[in-house]
């Protein structure tokens, strides 16, 4: 009956005159033979998107990654009328978790959400010409929220999802950055179980410098608590309170919030349990009222420190959510809030499901922090939770100064103590690894077995020498990571001592070189060296060096001290027998001087260095071997 519909329809063009396309008529024609499919047109090769639309993946780019843009509404914001970081919470694990089941294949759930730093601050109060009256340039209605996210690298049943958060002006077309942060998620089998995820391999540049990188964040996450206990048992127990600017201290019990929220099916994701996003903009509401209670003002959140998902909660489910302000300094404040979960009313048992600490400020018209009263802390848990704090303060400042900041930023000798040696440990392998996954090295010389490569970049110049060599990767390691051995292949190389054994993957090391300066003086170094077992089958071992300062051994009057930024080992196995290995330096242009002839570089005759390097390796694997079955 479709087609004769479409017969008629023909004899009504023709009958108008109307010029009939020959893909109609063709359909009317194989109607007539039983066909009820409508006509369509020829599709082209290449398909344009529409306006505005998301653009899937490429094949050729990263399958993982996922887009989402925002129009702020009036829904989204505070009273303020600028969004709600509650909200930008919610989007951002929204599209990281779309991002992780796009490669695992499987639901997936939110373990934890690392350190997030709001670059641009949400609520941060514009700067007024003189004669106008009060504005905002915080993200208001009618901006848009752009965010990013894609697998940065999968682990056994968990995955680190990067995030890029940014916002955008249609008026003006101004784009700013808000936030980066990590998240990492757990991906889930329809029983509960784990489900083994399949690796990822990195394509760009970038890619393969967050998918090496990833390791070193997922081992700094894990050895976070360990950090602070070490950093709370070197730290003074007495806790002195002050005035600031002859004001009373606020007892902490006045900051105390705590509120209960019922789980309802809009609360809930698409597997049925409390939506991770939901937790943490719940979250992020009690500690904003706990900040305001302390400052009487409307705060401003500048970061939040790691949430982690310790278990689940469903519809139907009573969350108790509280917060208080742990300890206040001089322009900020920290607030420790948590979330616990219990089924029935009159259940007794509750669930701790999360927990999270908030870093707040408050701005004064011209956008300066504001100086906060001080905090009087309750007894017993209450000063520890103050003590925690200021801990917490240190160890954020350490990060900030080696981690944040960017490599032309940190100063090549960065001062090495218990608090920022997790962080320390983390640039210097970091370091390392983004030079190796560099993508424009350029083959400068090569002689038999021993090839160098060279990299421009900014106002660094890098070098890349490497070889294969007739020994298992893991012996290797081994050797080249002891650095009092190192005079043995290289003839620059006077002596090094084991100053400090921070762990087993970290020592630093005093070294003396042969080479004398400009000032007719022996260079020394004290050098942070840091060991990095593969984390999965295809990465390198690595042996990073950076230069610390160390109080115990200052410059002398005898040497020059010299410093090195980023140089290091990394051992590729290409067969059980048999290794890749290759050295890597970048050079500072105050440090081209001494490129060939320091502790971190190699000779000028790099050649004959690298060969003795060889040789070395050789002789002393077997006389590893026999100390290994010694043991």
């Amino acid at each position: 009956m479709l087609s004769f519909f479409w017969l008629r329809c023909l004899l009504k063009m023709v009958k108008e005159n109307i010029v009939v396309p020959e893909e109609i008529l063709s359909f009317c024609c194989n109607g007539l033979q039983g066909s009820t499919s409508p006509p369509c047109a020829q599709e082209p090769r290449e398909r344009e998107e529409a306006p505005g639309a998301m653009a899937s993946p490429s094949p050729t780019g990263n399958p993982t990654e996922v887009q989402m843009s925002q129009l702020v509404l009036p829904c989204h914001t505070n009273h303020c009328g600028e969004l709600s970081t509650g909200q930008l919470l919610k989007w951002i694990d929204t599209a990281a978790c779309l991002s992780a089941e796009r490669h695992a294949g499987c639901p997936c759930v939110t373990a934890s959400m690392d350190d997030i730093y709001f670059e641009h601050t949400i609520s941060q109060p514009y700067i007024n010409p003189p004669g106008q009256r009060d504005g905002r340039n915080g993200v208001c209605v009618g901006q848009v929220v752009n965010i990013k996210a894609k697998v940065n690298r999968a682990f056994n049943s968990s995955m680190e999802v990067g995030i890029q958060v940014s916002y955008e002006d249609l008026c003006s077309g101004k784009h700013c950055s808000i936030c980066k942060a990590y998240a990492t998620f757990v991906a889930q089998a329809p029983s509960g179980s784990k489900v083994k995820l399949k690796p990822l391999t990195p394509q760009t540049e970038e890619e393969k410098i967050e998918h090496s990188i990833a390791a070193e964040r997922r081992r700094m996450r894990l050895v976070h608590k360990d950090t602070l206990k070490d950093l709370l048992t070197r730290s003074p127990r007495e806790t002195e309170l002050e005035t600031r600017d002859g004001s009373a201290a606020v007892p902490a019990e006045k900051t105390r919030v705590e509120s209960v929220e019922l789980v309802l099916p809009p609360h809930a994701n698409h597997q049925g349990n409390t939506f991770g996003g939901q937790i943490m903009a719940w979250m992020e509401n009690v500690a904003t009222i706990a900040a305001s209670r302390l400052c009487h003002a409307h705060p401003t959140l500048r970061a939040i420190e790691m949430f982690h998902f310790r278990g689940p909660s469903q519809v139907g489910d009573r969350l108790v959510l509280k917060a208080i302000v742990n300890n206040a300094f001089k322009n900020s404040m920290e607030v420790g809030v948590c979330a616990e979960a219990y089924g029935q009313e009159m259940s007794v048992s509750r669930r701790h499901i999360n927990s999270a600490f908030m870093t707040f400020v408050v701005l004064d018209q011209e956008g300066r922090p504001r100086t906060l009263p001080m905090v009087a802390p309750e007894p017993g848990d209450g000063v520890r939770r103050y003590r925690e704090a200021s801990a917490r303060k240190k160890i954020r400042l350490d990060r900030k100064y080696v981690v944040s900041c960017k490599q032309t930023e940190v100063p090549l000798s960065v001062p090495w103590d218990q608090s920022n040696k997790v962080y320390l440990s983390y640039n210097n392998v970091s370091a390392l690894k983004t030079l190796v996954a560099k993508a424009n090295w350029a083959l400068a010389r090569e002689k038999e077995k021993v090839r160098m490569y060279t990299l421009e970049e900014d106002k660094f110049l890098s070098f890349r020498i490497e070889m294969s060599v007739r020994i298992a990767a893991g012996r290797a390691f081994s050797l080249l990571s002891d650095l009092r051995r190192r005079h043995e292949w290289d003839s620059h190389y006077a002596s090094a001592e084991l100053v400090q054994q921070v762990d087993d993957d970290d020592m630093i090391y005093h070294v003396v070189s042969q080479t004398l300066s400009h000032e007719n003086k022996p260079q020394d170094f004290v050098i942070l060296a840091s060991r990095r077992k593969p984390c999965s089958k295809g990465d390198p071992y690595v042996v990073a060096f950076r230069s610390v300062t160390l109080p115990t051994h200052p410059a002398s009057a005898s040497f020059t001290r010299g410093e090195t930024l980023c140089s290091g080992f990394c051992i590729w196995p290409e067969s059980e027998e048999t290794s890749k290995v290759a050295y890597y330096n970048q050079a500072t242009p105050g440090y081209l001087n001494y490129v060939t002839t320091n502790v971190a570089g190699l000779s000028s005759n790099f050649c004959a260095t690298f060969e003795a390097c060889e040789k070395f390796l050789l002789k002393n694997k077997e006389d590893l071997i026999v100390r290994l079955q010694d043991l």
